[in-house]
């Protein structure tokens, strides 16, 4: 039976303590956001508006030229969402046939992408403008969603290989014996049993991808099809001390992915779960 003693109150106060220590920045964030220029400059940091002016977010998405933040907003959209469902689809088939896979070849290939887990993106991002200049693919949405593809597949073969080693065969037997093919198998039985693991492959390359600045500013640079961040970087570099503005525009560019964070939170839980029984 639980019971409530002085040390459980204590460590709830910590707790407690704890959480508006990590939620402050937040309450700076939104409470800048919402004061005027000049409430900015004369007010406390820690005061909140007097009266809260939404004017700040109107001047951010009403933007033009480089810092159109919302061209930015859907073109982050449209990559990350590419991206992900790219990684999701290759990187569950790689990994399902490197899992299942008894050969010695299979062992060697998930080192291999596990090596290229490890070694930093930089290093090729030379050779990678070349061969996408040639190819046409500099200051193209498609263009970057390949590149995020292949930069972070071995991140999704991995995940999912771990996964799917731990996942029985029994389904799979009983849906050869009913006559499925592999494909019906992996796509009908396994991939659904495989959600978690989805989640957790989506989230994390979600981030990566949304809230990369260096890739974007080079491939995408100048073009109509600049991301969310390159469009913050001008937007910010045209402001002096504007704090309002800046953490208008950083509110904006928090809301989807927080959205997609809390909307498939789940799942991300559970691959974790999962991940640590394996």
């Amino acid at each position: 039976m639980f019971r409530y003693t002085k040390l459980t109150g204590l460590r709830e106060f910590l707790f407690w303590v704890a959480a508006l220590a990590f939620l402050l920045p937040f309450y700076f964030l939104i409470t800048t956001s919402l004061k005027s220029d000049r409430e900015v400059i004369t007010s406390s940091t820690l005061a909140p508006p007097v009266a809260p002016d939404f004017g700040n977010f109107v001047k951010v998405l009403t933007a033009t030229g480089n810092s159109n933040v919302v061209m930015g907003l859907v073109n982050s959209i449209i990559i990350t969402a590419g991206s992900i469902v790219l990684m999701v689809l290759l990187g569950s088939l790689t990994g399902y046939v490197i899992a299942r896979s008894t050969r010695r070849w299979s062992r060697v290939v998930y080192y291999l992408f596990l090596v290229a887990i490890v070694l930093p993106t930089q290093l090729g991002t030379v050779p990678l403008y070349i061969g996408a200049r040639s190819l046409g693919l500099t200051g193209s949405a498609w263009g970057m969603i390949i590149l995020y593809t292949g930069m972070l597949l071995p991140l999704a073969i991995f995940l999912y290989a771990g996964f799917f080693r731990g996942l029985g065969t029994e389904y799979e037997e009983a849906a050869t014996i009913d006559g499925a093919s592999r494909t019906q198998i992996f796509f009908r039985i396994v991939l659904p049993l495989m959600s978690p693991a989805t989640g957790t492959v989506a989230i994390l390359a979600g981030l990566i991808v949304w809230n990369d600045f260096f890739t974007s500013l080079i491939f995408l640079g100048g073009s109509a099809n600049q991301t969310l961040p390159v469009a913050m970087y001008y937007y910010i570099g045209s402001l002096v001390s504007a704090w309002n503005q800046i953490f208008a525009i950083v509110i904006v560019s928090m809301i989807p992915i927080l959205a997609f964070y809390l909307f498939a939170q789940k799942r991300f839980i559970q691959g974790f779960a999962g991940g640590l029984k394996g």
